[in-house]
């Protein structure tokens, strides 16, 4: 068990990611260095490496014998949850930053042991900070976040990109027909880290997607469990957070609706494939 003052440690990341987001917001009227990583709409920026360069400073500074796992490839190579490990995204939605110049984030989130102990996840361009210190409640900027309640699917509003509901290579495009075709409705923001926020503060019931990295998700998760939500893979089984996964995000009970209905349709032979 590491011997920290998790209210300093605090203090410290929200004062480093305003410098952070000070530095993007200066950014976006000038040029932009982009190129393309695993697709075209796969993007990196100057400013994705220049968070990223700035954050782990930071916390190799106050934090040397911490771990890293982050987006860009300046954090460390870790193998196991042993310590304090933090999960690093400097820019979370890279594409809106590019093209929309909104909807994009910070996110980290910081484990011991492999348990979450904080979490932070800032909204740039809204100037919104969602943050929790493990057992001391979630805040949306200085607002206390409610307990999450079960919802029926009925009732619910749910986070998911078409490229699930499209023929793909991850997922049967029928599996979640049914549960959107019975849902309310259905959103997308191209940015993880902020729409699991968005399921932990209410705005949404449920956020699921078939490909998500641990910089993505390692936030959210923390954020998400504090205030009574449940994160598993698709089909229920526990999330490992060194390792690129499906994730499904829910209140109470729907969260057990979608993970039964995936588990179904995979015994009636449909497919799931996690990412290798």
């Amino acid at each position: 068990m590491v011997n920290r003052d998790w209210t300093v440690l605090g203090e410290k990341v929200t004062s480093w990611i305003n410098e952070a987001a000070d530095q993007l917001r200066a950014s976006l009227s000038k040029p932009l260095e982009v190129s393309e990583k695993s697709a075209h709409n796969d993007l990196v920026t100057n400013m994705d490496r220049s968070i990223e360069q700035f954050l782990i400073g930071k916390i190799r500074a106050d934090y040397p014998n911490d771990k890293i796992i982050s987006e860009e490839g300046y954090g460390d190579g870790v193998k196991d949850k042993r310590g304090v490990l933090w999960l690093l995204d400097p820019i979370d939605g890279t594409l809106n930053f590019v093209m929309q110049k909104r909807f994009f984030a910070i996110s980290i989130g910081i484990y011991e042991n492999g348990n979450g102990k904080a979490a932070f996840i800032y909204d740039v361009m809204a100037d919104e900070l969602f943050h929790c210190i493990t057992g001391s409640g979630a805040y949306q900027n200085t607002r206390k976040l409610s307990a999450l309640t079960d919802i029926a699917i009925d009732d619910a509003l749910i986070d998911l990109s078409p490229t699930w509901l499209k023929p793909n290579r991850r997922i049967h495009e029928e599996i979640m027909t049914e549960i959107v075709r019975r849902s309310s409705g259905t959103r997308a923001y191209g940015a993880a880290s902020l729409e699991l926020a968005y399921v932990a503060a209410g705005y949404l019931d449920a956020y699921f997607t078939m490909r998500l990295s641990p910089w993505d998700y390692g936030a959210g998760l923390i954020l998400l469990t504090e205030v009574g939500g449940l994160c598993s893979r698709a089909d229920g089984s526990p999330i490992d957070i060194l390792t690129k996964q499906s994730v499904l995000a829910a209140r109470p009970g729907l969260h057990q609706y979608m993970s039964d209905h995936i588990r179904e349709q995979v015994n009636q032979g449909r497919f799931i494939k996690e990412p290798e």
